[in-house]
């Protein structure tokens, strides 16, 4: 009974610590494998209509974003990839000068609001901090950005699966990311799930998964495998607004009594 409970544990490390060793060549495999291409396929297909107004402004990708960047057109945007430190880096675009870095996803190598959009794919699931990952885009983003998160949902298949990168890492549903959001100071403006199918390969998946997509999405798309939400960060400036003016601290006036006089002509000299 020991020896059976000692090696579950023992597994159950073993597969803690590959989750955390996934690096860029992992996920450079799982989108060039047919799996992969379908998954971005998919989910390019939800995201895509709201990059295309995207085309003439700083784009910027955080964790391994670049792969959805098809409804951008990069002759006129600004592209960028930063990829965490935990998983590494690799050279993007492959054929053109380097647009990529290793960075730390809480310390951006960025000036603030540089950035009119940003995409977040495979990097607020494996951060140690969320929250503080959100912040750190919202200082560089550009008031009234966009933000676009990619996450595992908690409720499908594919975030109970290794079959992709979207098993590894912390999986979040719809109110765990409105509530991230809103302490993070984005307001969420849409929200989509795409990935009905369960994480699986084979021809015929591959080829009724456009159809079954647009379908399922309507009928069980909470059970998606991941979650897509457009959030836009918001300035609040401190003293408009009745929220604002409450949270303000109530200033109490002090009543002091009016200086006398002194009185002219009397020595205010002590009497001997």
């Amino acid at each position: 009974m020991f020896s059976e409970l000692q090696s579950r544990c023992a597994d159950s490390c073993a597969a803690t610590i590959y989750a955390a060793a996934m690096d860029v060549v992992d996920l450079r495999e799982f989108y060039a494998s047919d799996l992969g291409q379908s998954a971005r396929a998919l989910i390019s297909r939800a995201l895509a209509p709201r990059l295309k107004a995207a085309s003439d402004q700083t784009v910027l990708g955080l964790g391994f974003a670049h792969p959805f960047f098809n409804g951008l057109d990069e002759t006129a945007a600004v592209t960028l990839s930063f990829m965490l430190a935990r998983q590494g880096v690799i050279h993007w675009p492959v054929t053109e000068p380097v647009r990529s870095a290793l960075v730390d996803e809480c310390d951006l190598p960025l000036l603030e609001s540089v950035a009119d959009v940003v995409v977040v794919a495979h990097g607020l699931e494996m951060a140690d901090n969320p929250l503080e990952m959100l912040q750190e885009i919202w200082r560089v983003m550009a008031p009234q950005g966009k933000l676009y998160l990619i996450v595992p949902n908690r409720r499908g298949l594919w975030s109970a699966s290794d079959a992709s990168p979207f098993g590894y890492g912390q999986p979040f549903s719809r109110s765990q990311l409105a509530g991230l959001l809103k302490v993070a100071l984005f307001t969420t403006n849409w929200w989509r799930e795409a990935l009905v199918l369960p994480p699986m390969g084979g021809p015929l998946l591959r080829k009724t998964a456009a159809a079954c997509e647009a379908v399922g999405t309507r009928l069980v798309g909470r059970f998606a495998g991941v979650i897509i939400v457009e959030a836009m960060k918001q300035v609040y400036a401190f003293s408009a607004g009745k929220r604002a003016r409450r949270l303000m601290p109530r200033l109490k006036p002090a009543f002091l009594p009016a200086p006398r006089p002194a009185n002219r002509g009397v020595s205010s000299l002590p009497k001997a």
